[in-house]
């Protein structure tokens, strides 16, 4: 087996902020062949994006794909609810943690895994505002610490 080629279409930064990610997993994503060339353009917005489980099938919503500017009638509506691909059971065990914790699924990010379109989700926990607040603190000090080093070696 060959290593496989990623390369990143668009990210989640958002969601990082927003939740605690504890476990991320890879999903096939079911689109059609204009929103798959817009995709190729990098015309995707994971922002407002979050998932759900109905009826034993996983879907993603919120996920805007611009329309394709070559396409014609084919082209689909840019928000529309998708269909992600995943094993039934790893379905079953999201839906239990989903129900049972209060987690969130929420897409991280897309990328392409040789020819086809990938996501990553997370299976995330929301943070309260004192955890973004403590997130930025230690950023905000890590910043101060690197920056004293630099001006120390010069």
């Amino acid at each position: 087996m060959g290593a496989e080629n990623f390369k990143t279409i668009a990210e989640n930064r958002k969601a990082r902020h927003e939740y605690f990610v504890l476990e991320s997993m890879e999903a096939g994503i079911e689109l059609v062949g204009t929103e798959v060339k817009s995709v190729r353009q990098g015309q995707l917005n994971l922002k407002d994006s979050w998932c759900s489980i109905d009826g034993g099938e996983i879907f993603i919503k919120g996920m805007h794909i611009s329309p394709y500017e070559k396409g014609n009638i084919f082209n689909k509506d840019p928000l529309r609810v998708r269909k992600l691909l995943m094993h039934r059971k790893e379905i079953n065990r999201l839906f239990g943690k989903v129900k049972q914790d209060g987690l969130t699924i929420i897409p991280l990010s897309v990328y392409f895994k040789g020819s086809k379109v990938k996501v990553q989700l997370g299976l995330c926990k929301g943070k309260k505002l004192y955890d973004k607040r403590e997130a930025a603190a230690q950023k905000d000090a890590k910043r101060q610490i690197d920056r004293a080093v630099k001006l120390k070696i010069q």
